[in-house]
């Protein structure tokens, strides 16, 4: 079976599991499950790999995903403990008490804590402080759960391309420089998105704002601040202890010496006692609360994790001494090098690039550029980076285009859609916490990332950084 023909298998994959997801037929999970399981088969039917090779594809994806699962199971856990202490409706007081009854501030004020939140370059860790922090607020002030996710991805995808974050390492691996030099490149131009996600925020605010959202007519802050004082579970003199435990939480995600769901685990653990006492019954009962939530959440990813390896394993031949092929052995996704049988994205991105170069010439920047936000829903970051990036240059040097403007145009462009794209695990995870369908904030966001990457790409055309 051909390249060519694996590749268009793959973009018939994604778009089935696309138009299934967006017809609401079924849950993420089993279209992530179903439609890679059919494409395997008939890679192994066509002779592409053995049913062998096909368990080794998505053993690889469950061990890139694995860590992920355990951070959706135990984050979901703990702030659903913090939640049934009132911790969070003692915060939305206060957020209340500042903000008052502006929509607008409560937009600003997201996209702030989303900023500050993503310092550490980790999706999965800022969506748990964002999400769980400000959700409370968006639904008491009747705002759309979309809007704040929206809002988020934005920031978070301005604040992506520090040096220390995934994409411009991995550019930066692939361009053979520093990712500090490459980051100095981009910082005129994440000033500018950092500015324009706060104009999306207000955007937003005023959106919502014309559409009805606010405090409800006789509403007041006390009573939205003092609703969880009858519930059984909350914990009120422990509020201190509380955040104090949060913010170690937090500070032990940015420390980023442990794997993300270790301080989640640790927090769980630490916050059940405390709050509820030395009962398993008690334990049993909260953890059961939000059992639910939990399970979704980690089924999506495992069936996130069949897709991921179905679409994103490349082989590399295995060989005897005498130099005879034996058989295949999963490549590491981050090798720049062509693999001896290249992953089902990588044909995909073969196919992208075969059908480029007539159409493209010297616009090459700006071609890909204007493509990386529909892109990105079809390619995980290793694949996108090592995978195409490597090939566009290469094109690239056909026409005398530098590979610095290709590398900046599919960092910057790809980064605003990198929290909006099924193919990024933290994604599932934002959904699952904002209780919203990814078809929904993939609708409510897509138009907006894209024209957010197009107005970065220009701004980077206007200061020179990249040619027209």
């Amino acid at each position: 079976m051909s390249n060519t023909v694996v590749g268009i298998l793959g973009i018939v994959t994604i778009v089935a599991i696309v138009v299934t997801l967006f017809k609401s037929k079924t849950q993420p999970a089993i279209a992530f499950i179903v439609f890679p399981a059919i494409l395997g088969l008939v890679l192994v039917l066509g002779g592409r790999f053995s049913f062998d090779d096909l368990a080794a594809m998505i053993k690889a994806g469950f061990n890139s995903t694995a860590p992920t699962a355990a951070l959706f199971v135990f984050s979901v856990l703990y702030f659903g403990i913090m939640t049934d202490a009132g911790m969070f409706d003692t915060i939305i007081g206060k957020l209340m008490k500042l903000i008052g009854n502006n929509v607008i501030g409560v937009c600003v004020m997201t996209c702030l804590i989303a900023t500050i939140g993503h310092l550490d370059g980790g999706g999965a860790s800022t969506f748990c402080i964002v999400v769980p922090a400000m959700l409370p607020v968006f639904k008491k002030m009747n705002m759309k759960p979309t809007s704040l996710l929206r809002i988020a991805v934005l920031a978070m995808g301005v604040l992506n391309l520090m040096p220390w974050a995934g994409p411009t390492m991995r550019a930066a691996t692939v361009l053979g420089i520093e990712a500090g030099e490459l980051w100095s490149t981009l910082i005129p131009i994440q000033i500018f998105g950092l500015i324009l996600a706060f104009v999306v925020a207000v955007v937003t605010g005023i959106i919502e704002k014309k559409n009805g959202a606010g405090l409800a007519e006789g509403e007041t802050l006390e009573v939205a601040a003092a609703s969880s004082d009858a519930n059984e579970l909350a914990r009120p003199k422990l509020f201190v202890f509380n955040i104090i435990l949060t913010i170690a939480v937090i500070a032990m995600l940015i420390w980023d010496v442990f794997p993300s769901y270790v301080p989640f685990m640790l927090g769980v653990s630490i916050a059940l006692f405390v709050n509820y006492g030395a009962s398993a019954k008690m334990h049993k009962k909260i953890i059961n609360l939000h059992a639910g939530p939990a399970l979704m959440m980690c089924s999506t990813l495992m069936g996130a994790a069949v897709l991921m390896g179905v679409l994103t394993t490349s082989f590399n031949y295995k060989l005897d001494d005498a130099g005879n092929i034996i058989g295949l052995v999963a490549a590491s996704a981050k090798s720049t090098a062509a693999a001896d049988v290249p992953s089902v994205v990588r044909c995909l991105a073969g196919l992208v690039t075969a059908i480029l170069p007539a159409a493209i010439g010297q616009h090459l920047p700006l071609v890909i550029g204007i493509l990386s936000v529909p892109l990105a829903l079809a390619f995980d970051t290793d694949s996108y980076f090592y995978g195409m990036l490597p090939v566009i240059i290469a094109i690239g040097e056909g026409f005398g285009v530098a590979a610095l403007p290709i590398a900046v145009a599919m960092v910057v462009c790809r980064n605003c859609a990198t929290f909006i794209s099924p193919m990024v695990p933290a994604t599932l995870l934002g959904t699952g916490l904002a209780d919203v369908d990814i078809k929904d904030h993939i609708k409510s966001s897509f138009l907006w990332v894209w024209g957010f990457s197009i107005l970065c790409m220009l701004f980077a055309i206007v200061i020179g950084i990249m040619p027209l």
